[in-house]
Formats: C-alpha cells, structure tokens, sequence
C-alpha cells in the first residue's frame, strides 16, 4: 500500500484553513457594505460603545441570574416556585435590555438609515446574544443591526 507524503498534505490543510476562516472576515466585510461616512462610523461606535456600558451591569444580572436559575433546576427535587420567579426576574432583565437596545437602534437609524434594516430579531450576535445558542455572539443582549 502506498503512503501519503506528509509534505503533500500541507497545501491541502493550508486552503481548507483559509476556507474555514473566511466566515472570520464576514464582520469587516459587512461594515464596509454600509457605507457609512468616516463620521457616522465615528458616532455609530461611540453609541454602541455607550450602550455596552450602560448595560453592562444588566448584563452582569442577567448571567448570574441564569447561573442562579441552572442550580435551581440541579436540585434533586426542583422547586417550582422559585424556578417560576428566577425566570420572571430574567424575563425582566431581557424586557430592560430589549427596550435599551430598541432606543439605541433608533438613533443609530437617525445617523445612518442604512443601518438596521433587517427588521425584529436580527440583531443577536457579536456576544450580544440573549442565551445560549442564540446567535455568534453570547449572552449579552441584542445587537441593534
């Protein structure tokens, strides 16, 4: 039986690494579909930037809530009530969050009406998820674009 050059494989594994990271540039690629002026780019992030800090410690509340939800359904015998109140604070958490974010994208839209036009429940990516398997991103909270 014949026996495969190791050396061979290497032009193999580098086009299937170049493959597999091309979804790695689709960020920058979107950005630059846009559009946006060197000042709206500008705006655009501080206003992002803003948000992320202002929502930081809801964000921070909605993970340790979640943290505090899981150990209440470890329980042997899980406590019904108090699994029911843990995921109400959540849903609250997650209400505040989306209001936040529905303010937030309607000034991006005054800068930039380009941005957002890809209507409700686009917007979870970029560690800005509301749960697990919600998106690329995480569990931050919505993305507004």
């Amino acid at each position: 039986m014949r026996r495969i050059n190791p050396k061979a494989l290497i032009p193999v594994l580098v086009v299937a690494i170049l493959a597999l990271s091309v979804s790695a540039w689709a960020g920058p690629r979107r950005r630059a579909r846009l559009n946006l002026t060197p000042e709206q780019a500008a705006k655009v992030f501080d206003l992002k930037h803003q948000f992320m800090n202002d929502t930081a410690e809801m964000r921070k509340q909605l993970w340790v809530k979640r943290a505090e939800l899981a150990q209440l359904w470890k329980a042997e015998k899980p406590d019904e009530k108090a699994i029911l109140a843990k995921q109400k604070e959540i849903s609250a958490l997650r209400g505040q969050l989306m209001e936040k974010a529905v303010a937030l994208r309607l000034k991006l839209k005054e800068i930039a009406p380009q941005l957002g036009r890809s209507g409700p429940g686009r917007g979870m990516r970029h560690g800005m998820g509301m749960g697990p398997g919600m998106g690329p991103g995480g569990p931050n909270g919505p993305d507004p674009f």
